[in-house]
């Protein structure tokens, strides 16, 4: 049996999401978020615990992340967590841990008061803003199929 790697968050955008486009027309998005976590301590004094995570959006939905994610923005993001290495400019082989999504949803109403009616032009990302929300999906690449 395979495994699950899931993950599901929900929190702000600590940045506007970066976008590179990449040889042979891909494109990423990078971006951080951050979750709160609130808890009391011993002497019952509400305490809150920020943890930020990176994120990382592919292709179609890199480019619609472009458009409706702008910092501060509350998202609701699915996705799977991957650990790379990499070698840094003192070349020390250094690893990162982000979440590369596969569905990202605003939630809190319209970005910047669009209307949210935007065409994927194509792309594999999925907007559905006919609400007060858009949702942005990643579909599989065919090798990524089971069957």
């Amino acid at each position: 049996m395979a495994g699950v790697n899931k993950v599901i968050l929900v929190g702000n955008l600590g940045k506007d999401p970066e976008v590179r486009h990449l040889e042979g027309g891909n494109s990423v998005a990078n971006f951080t978020l951050a979750t709160n976590e609130y808890y009391k301590d011993k002497q019952g004094a509400r305490v809150e615990r920020t943890e930020w995570h990176n994120i990382s959006a592919w292709r179609g939905l890199a480019e619609l992340a472009e458009k409706y994610l702008k910092k501060g923005s509350q998202v609701y993001i699915e996705g799977k967590l991957r650990t790379r290495q990499y070698q840094d400019k003192d070349q020390q082989t250094r690893y990162i841990t982000e979440i590369i999504a596969e569905e990202i949803s605003l939630l809190g109403g319209r970005p910047g008061g669009n209307n949210g009616s935007g065409s994927n032009g194509g792309s594999s990302g999925v907007a559905n803003g006919t609400d007060e929300n858009v949702s942005l999906r990643q579909e599989p690449e065919l090798d990524q199929l089971p069957f």
